[in-house]
């Protein structure tokens, strides 16, 4: 007969920060429909912004705290812990960035901080996931928001063709990952992480179909997260959906997608899957595929944001190219002994560039007109002269993102190459080092146009007090970073996520 699970089975309190914030957005939709008039949607998006805080403070509440819950299918670590406080940073910005906007753009209603809400709360699930089902229904969570918030500023047409073409290839990929999920299911026994890393010794030792069943669901689970975390080649979305969804959305999903993604992507492979290899001296079997993912990724995005005119289009492919320098700290997790530092430089960079990032788009925001239009690179030329703290800021975004030392960019940078070159993945280093130098062109072009051309610059009407509070919160957390990055590597010093069993 089927038992009923306890309270102490669930172990609710662990899952507290995701639980507090779904639940509250479930609250926050009642209110604003039942209690906010529809000319105070400020208010909603105060409330959207202490649900965050109440969420942030649970987390550091049972910080570090370690153990399982919902039986066995929701894990906290440190892992989890700094990839929320980074999640809910992320929907703070965000937010901020949103309230004059949304007002601007004449689509100002509650159920926007609610979305945004809902999808973060489905972000934290996946940092937490100790189960392939869990990460699929955390995957879901996260993206349906992002579907309806690309398509938010209807009646246009590019907005509404940003959701569609989101929603259809997002819909495609999800169908990947549940088919791979259902091959590693059929060749394991078991959808939970740490119990398909007690299958794979067997399997490989046994031989037969079941090698290849989990060695292609591991693929087609790939190809599902790697659409999520936009990795060539499954990036085609990326710059159409990046420049026809409001910009705040944009700035959000560029940053919340990445986070959610990579955490799920890395307790895979590092919990479930470090020792599917092919023999008993050899990486794991997927390291040579990310390798590869890594270096394509790094070199188109690079590449092709060069011949970009839009700062949208252009951070686009920017995001692609850094997804490909997280994927660097995934690779190197294949290697024995390297894992716990890959998974510690994966937290790092996404810190730095959650921070770099939203502070570009936020700036972005500021010189964006009402209709959407002002958002080509030539819009910056001059804006050191109408508005030269913005410019600076800007600038060092530009930097940060570049990769230059005493910026939060650096400092990402420096963890991925070492632990990379700690994995003896020399080659993929040096793509690295040579595509960063690639990136210099694009994003010193802005700072040119904003400092050496002339021009009177553009009274940035969108540089509202909360779009203000954005930027300054995004420049004080790149230039802390960089500066005192003992700040950050302190917290990210006790992430181990690899099991000492297999020592990765």
């Amino acid at each position: 007969m089927f038992e009923l699970p306890t309270f102490a089975d669930l172990n609710l309190w662990l899952t507290a920060p995701a639980t507090v914030l779904a639940l509250g957005a479930c609250l926050l939709l009642l209110v604003d429909v039942l209690m906010i008039p529809r000319d105070r949607k400020q208010v909603t998006a105060w409330l959207a912004l202490g649900l965050i805080v109440v969420s942030f403070v649970v987390n550091l509440l049972n910080f570090n705290e370690t153990g399982t819950a919902f039986l066995g299918s929701f894990t906290a670590d440190g892992f989890t812990s700094i990839a929320n406080l980074i999640i809910l940073a992320t929907g703070f910005i965000s937010i901020l960035m949103s309230i004059d906007y949304i007002k601007r753009a004449q689509i100002e209603r509650g159920e926007f901080y609610a979305l945004i809400l809902f999808s973060l709360s489905g972000m934290m699930f996946m940092a937490s996931a100790n189960d392939l089902v869990t990460i699929f229904v955390s995957l879901e969570l996260l993206s349906i928001p992002l579907y309806v918030l690309a398509a938010f500023r209807v009646p246009e047409v590019r907005s509404e063709e940003s959701g569609m073409k989101y929603f259809i290839l997002g819909a495609f990929a999800s169908a990947f990952f549940v088919y791979g999920a259902a091959l590693v299911f059929g060749a394991t026994g078991t959808t939970s992480l740490p119990g398909i890393f007690a299958a794979v010794d067997g399997i490989l030792a046994s031989g037969g179909s079941a090698v290849f069943l989990l060695l292609l669901g591991a693929g087609m689970i790939l190809v599902g997260l790697g659409f999520k975390v936009a990795v060539v080649p499954f990036h085609m979305w990326t710059p159409d959906v990046y420049e026809g969804a409001p910009t705040p959305v944009t700035a959000f999903m560029s940053v919340g997608a990445k986070i959610g993604g990579f955490a799920a992507l890395l307790r895979i492979v590092v919990v479930a899957l470090p020792t599917l290899a092919l023999s008993a001296d050899q990486p794991a079997a997927w390291q040579q595929a990310f390798w590869i993912v890594a270096a394509l990724t790094l070199i188109v995005g690079n590449v092709v944001a060069i011949a970009q005119t839009n700062i949208k289009r252009m951070l686009a492919y920017s995001s692609i190219a850094h997804a490909g320098y997280i994927m660097m700290a995934v690779a190197a997790a294949g290697t024995s002994g390297v894992a716990n530092a890959a998974a510690q430089a994966a937290l790092l960079y996404l810190m730095a560039y959650m921070f770099t990032n939203l502070g570009a788009f936020a700036v972005a925001l500021a010189i964006e007109k009402d209709d959407g239009t002002g958002t080509n690179i030539e819009d910056f030329v001059g804006l050191a002269k109408s508005r030269p703290a913005l410019a600076l800021m800007m600038a060092v975004f530009m930097l940060s993102l570049t990769g230059i030392p005493l910026t939060g960019g650096f400092i990402g940078k420096w963890f991925v190459f070492k632990a990379t070159l700690d994995a003896n993945l020399i080659p993929l280093a040096v793509i690295g080092v040579l595509t960063s130098v690639v990136s210099a062109f694009y994003y010193v072009r802005v700072i040119v146009n904003m400092y050496l051309r002339d021009g009177d610059g553009d009274p940035a009407t969108g540089a509202t007090p909360y779009v203000h509070w954005a930027v300054y919160a995004s420049f004080a957390g790149t230039l802390i970073m960089g500066i005192l990055p003992m700040l950050a590597t302190n917290l990210t010093d006790a992430v181990v996520l690899a099991s000492t069993v297999v020592g990765r």
